[in-house]
């Protein structure tokens, strides 16, 4: 809802306050102001001239030179190109000195030789959106009507002086889709009167029953049905006033009937429409629902086919308008009415929402007869347009409203307890200051002995009908802020995160600020997706969907890999080649072809690599990922975990994954060793199969990772004493995995190794037939004292002498 401040403030005095501070505090008492917006983008020195001549430019078929009188005493000479320019208009006129939107200066300048003392502006250059105007209005220069004083500064004229403000509404508080809703929401926050307008009919002696008449055969989907006979109406354009509030609230002006029915739709809440009385057939309005195959060329020409649940307005004999949505072509008010027939109504919300969706026709009366309007305002707001075009179109008003009404509406009491209000609201409020409350917020209201309240609530507000809304009434007008704080009483418990949401975390924190992207993809799968990669998942069945979204969702997924393949053949065919993502997510398993009791849900960690490693540059060469760095990215998990002293891998092959490139991830656990996952590289079939190049992933299991995480730190002081370091080369058997080699020498060396490293892997002719060289790095080093040389060599001999007898391994020389 678009608000306004100079509209508003015809209804109430808000000479006290800014836009600002009137958004701040309607945002404060439970109304939020998206925003303020200046009307004005940065117009000064434009007013309204007269063209008092026009003539064409000597040397130029397209520019006319006019002369203008701007009330300044002389006349000016402009050259202006716009076709639609002519003499005897009113136009916008920048003087020189003028600024415009955008920065544009307006200067003394020549065009093709002709002096130019200014320029006359279209409505783009004075920063209105065209698509708000007339549509004879939207190219061109912006003309003024014949009645604009010379002289008078634009942004009076066109109200660019004003401010929007952008209310953005729950659906409980539709009374402030209107202007009087508004304005009596801020009278309660400010403490100002609220000014109705006035919408008194000076009706003529002619009997308006005489003309039309209304049945209502949908009683169930319409309530109210009034309307009144207008004669004599002339068809024009709406006064400028008028059409600057609709484009304010962001509503195109038409003319001067159909905008008076927008303007009071905006004022009171209450959708309004204007039928050709002539084109209604014997007068007659008939509210019924569709029939099976009745169609309805709209006020877009576009013919609907409508459905039973539709209701209409009918003449009896056609269709005249879908109810609360949009009127009909065939009714439709043009230069050449003369008689109106003037709808006011109250029709379900429901009902029209339905229709208005399913149509795609959604519309600022469908958006307040969805959210159900005031029924109260039926009548006043019928009488307030027809009002305005008695004076406005030069109508004659027949006396009465015709009316039909298939059920009342009972006037809402609430009771609510001035111990109550305290006792919700933790205040010490007296009766006199709820009293105040309550009169501010036009609430009628008897007390009894006992502080007890019974608040008649008035029509305008649906939205209350318990006790405990008349609190929040308290409580928002009051004031948040003024309500004192008190501490919870009773023991309570902190709110923190368990430690597997916190593990999780700390995962997401430490993967993404490695550069690697998470992603969430879908816990449904293809079924013939779940029989990838299971070696983690075991013996399992699918669990089929009751309700899939389609067959390529209806089974819960048994790995996070699949989709990661998926992510990455998509980003592949976009040319985006260098993936790096994970996903922490759930898999289904479950053990039963026929499904009697849940399926297991187990918390999984997966991450993807494919491409590069770095973009080309200049000066850096692009090296593909490879097993290290998918390994890398695990290693690093585990050393946040503080787990890396319990994980070891082993050479793999499971189903699926590259025979040669494939670890299985073991975790030393009190049960003992357990497989919790797997890393390596993607089977090559696979890769095709998906689209993608050399394609490194692992997948390991959350859940034994909670059990054995530590995040505790230990310090220890910097060694005092120097290191020995000792560099070893052994020729062994290829498939003897190097680390065997560094488990071995650990349990060899004791406490005096510091570490160990691979360094060199080394495979040729000269090893012989199924050999490998692997060179390690050894570090010595002992805490308390410097080790001798002696010491070292022996140690260094028992390492040498277990790796001979474990793996057959010869030193090379």
């Amino acid at each position: 809802m678009k608000v306004s401040y100079q509209w508003l403030n015809e209804y109430i005095d808000l000479s006290g306050f800014s836009a600002e501070e009137l958004a701040e505090k309607l945002t404060r008492g439970g109304i939020e102001v998206d925003g303020v917006e200046a009307r004005n983008k940065g117009v000064t020195g434009v007013v309204v001239g007269y063209v008092k001549k026009k003539e064409k430019h000597p040397d130029a078929d397209k520019l006319n030179v006019c002369t203008v009188d701007a009330g300044q005493g002389e006349d000016l000479q402009i050259v202006c190109g716009a076709r639609n320019v002519d003499a005897g208009q009113y136009v916008p006129v920048a003087m020189i000195g003028a600024k415009l939107p955008d920065g544009l200066n307006i200067k003394r300048a020549k065009l093709r030789g002709v002096e130019s003392q200014g320029m006359i502006c279209s409505a783009k250059e004075l920063g209105l959106n065209d698509k708000l105007l007339p549509k004879e209005q939207q190219e061109g220069i912006l003309v003024l009507p014949q009645d604009s004083e010379i002289g008078r500064p634009i942004v009076e004229v066109l109200g660019l002086s004003d401010e929007i403000m952008e209310l953005d509404l729950t659906p409980n508080r539709s009374d402030c889709l209107s202007m009087l809703g508004v304005a009596y929401e801020m009278g309660a926050l400010t403490g100002q009167q609220v000014k109705l307008p006035d919408n008194r009919v000076h009706d003529a002696s002619e009997q308006a029953a005489d003309h039309i008449s209304v049945s209502i055969s949908a009683p169930e989907h319409c309530t109210h049905y009034a309307a009144r006979y207008i004669k004599g109406i002339k068809v024009g354009p709406s006064p400028l006033w008028m059409q600057n509030r609709l484009i304010a609230a962001g509503i195109r002006p038409i003319n001067n009937i159909v905008d008076i029915t927008n303007f009071v739709m905006l004022e009171y809440g209450q959708p309004l429409h204007a039928f050709d009385a002539d084109k209604v057939s014997g007068g007659r309005i008939d509210v019924r629902l569709a029939k099976p195959g009745e169609t309805l060329v709209t006020l877009d020409d576009q013919d609907r086919r409508l459905e039973p649940h539709m209701l209409l307005i009918t003449d009896g004999e056609k269709p005249v308008a879908l109810a609360g949505v949009m009127g009909g072509a065939n009714s439709e008010v043009t230069s050449e009415t003369v008689n109106i027939l003037l709808e006011s109504a109250r029709f379900d919300g429901g009902t029209v929402r339905k229709t208005s969706r399913q149509l795609g026709l959604r519309s600022e009366a469908s958006i307040r007869f969805e959210k159900e309007v005031d029924p109260g305002r039926v009548i006043p707001a019928l009488d307030r347009a027809a009002a305005l075009m008695a004076v406005y179109a030069a109508g004659l008003v027949t006396e009465g409203v015709v009316e039909a009404v298939t059920a009342g509406v009972s006037p809402v009491t609430v009771k609510v307890s001035l111990s109550k209000i305290n006792g919700y609201l933790g205040t010490s409020l007296s009766s006199l200051e709820v009293k105040t409350i309550f009169g501010r917020l036009h609430f009628e209201y008897e007390v009894s002995g006992d502080d007890v309240f019974e608040v008649r609530v008035p029509s305008r507000r649906g939205d209350i009908t318990r006790d405990v809304d008349l609190i929040e009434e308290v409580a928002r007008i009051y004031g948040y802020d003024n309500i004192p704080t008190t501490p919870i009483e009773g023991a309570s418990t902190p709110g923190s995160l368990t430690l597997p949401q916190a593990i999780r975390r700390e995962i997401r924190k430490r993967l993404t600020n490695s550069g690697v992207h998470e992603v969430i993809s879908y816990s449904f799968t293809a079924p013939e997706r779940t029989g990838l990669f299971p070696a983690l998942a075991g013996n399992v069945y699918p669990v089929r969907l009751s309700m899939p979204m389609s067959e390529d969702r209806s089974v819960l997924r048994t790995s996070l890999i699949p989709h990661l393949l998926e992510i990455a053949g998509y980003n592949r065919n976009r040319k985006n080649d260098n993936v790096a993502v994970f996903e922490m997510g759930s898999v289904f398993l479950s053990t039963e072809q026929e499904l009697t009791r849940l399926p297991q849900e187990k918390h999984r960690l997966a991450a993807l690599l494919t491409g590069s490693r770095t973009d080309a540059q200049w000066n850096v060469k692009t090296a593909p990922v490879d097993f290290y760095d998918v390994k890398g990215m695990l290693e690093a998990v585990f050393d946040l975990l503080g787990i890396s002293g319990k994980i070891t891998y082993e050479a793999a092959a499971p189903e699926h994954w590259h025979p040669g490139r494939t670890a299985a991830v073991l975790l030393d656990t009190e049960r003992g060793s357990e497989c919790i996952g797997y890393v390596g590289q993607l089977h090559p079939d696979l890769q095709r199969e998906f689209d993608v190049a050399d394609t490194y992933v692992f997948e390991i299991e959350l859940s034994p990772l909670y059990e054995v995480a530590d995040f505790s730190i230990v310090y220890k002081a910097l060694p005092r004493y120097p290191a020995i370091g000792r560099d070893i080369a052994v020729v062994l058997e290829k498939q003897v995995e190097a680390g065997k080699l560094t488990v071995l020498i650990k349990e060899t060396a004791g406490d005096l190794l510091e570490s160990v490293e691979v360094f060199d892997v080394f495979t040729g002719e000269k090893l012989g037939a199924n050999k490998k060289s692997v060179a390690l790095s050894l570090v010595y080093r002992n805490a308390e004292r410097t080790l001798t040389d002696e010491e070292v060599t022996e140690l260094h001999g028992k390492v040498v002498t277990a790796l001979e007898q474990s793996f057959g391994a010869e030193l090379r020389k």
